[in-house]
């Protein structure tokens, strides 16, 4: 059964990391709601995993500390691996005055390393659990922790080459 989980988790892992990066590497203007809305939809989602991936745990014995030290500590790390490829988000003025930005060869490969990060630290969290699939129903949480800091901290680079506008116009970023 654990080989059954950990092959769909995989699975999961894959397609959703692999619409991230290509979203990613797409030239794309910055705004100021919409690249928060994606980490607010993965969050509830997350939310939901890490409550499903402990009940899963609690159903056969008590939540190790251990499991949940990796567990917040996994979520530390996607939110370092947001920042750091945040700084590598390329982020321009357009033609039309507009902020733009788009990933990176760089992006693409800390994408890749967070996935990969994730996927050991999950497997240590359902090892250290005993039981269930916390470290698995993880995914989306750990996604939306890394990708919102990383648009938010790309958002505040964005924020200083948005046009200045007058007072009581709506600023462009």
């Amino acid at each position: 059964m654990q080989s059954t989980n950990g092959e769909a988790t995989l699975v999961i892992a894959v397609v959703v990391v692999g619409l991230v990066i290509r979203r990613q590497l797409r030239t794309r203007p910055v705004r100021r709601k919409g690249s928060l809305v994606g980490p607010a939809v993965l969050g509830v989602l997350g939310a939901s995993g890490i409550a499903f991936g402990i009940a899963s745990v609690l159903k056969e014995h008590p939540l190790s500390a251990l499991a949940v030290v990796l567990l917040v500590a996994s979520l530390a790390i996607a939110a370092g691996f947001g920042a750091a490829r945040a700084r590598t988000v390329r982020v321009w003025r357009g033609t039309r005055d507009e902020v733009l930005r788009k990933g990176t060869a760089a992006t693409t490969g800390l994408w890749l390393v967070a996935a990969g990060a994730h996927l050991a630290l999950g497997r240590w969290i359902d090892h250290a659990a005993g039981t269930g699939v916390l470290g698995a129903a993880s995914l989306y949480a750990y996604l939306a922790i890394g990708l919102g800091t990383q648009n938010i901290l790309v958002r505040r680079r964005a924020a200083r080459l948005a046009p200045r506008v007058a007072p009581g116009l709506p600023a462009g970023v």
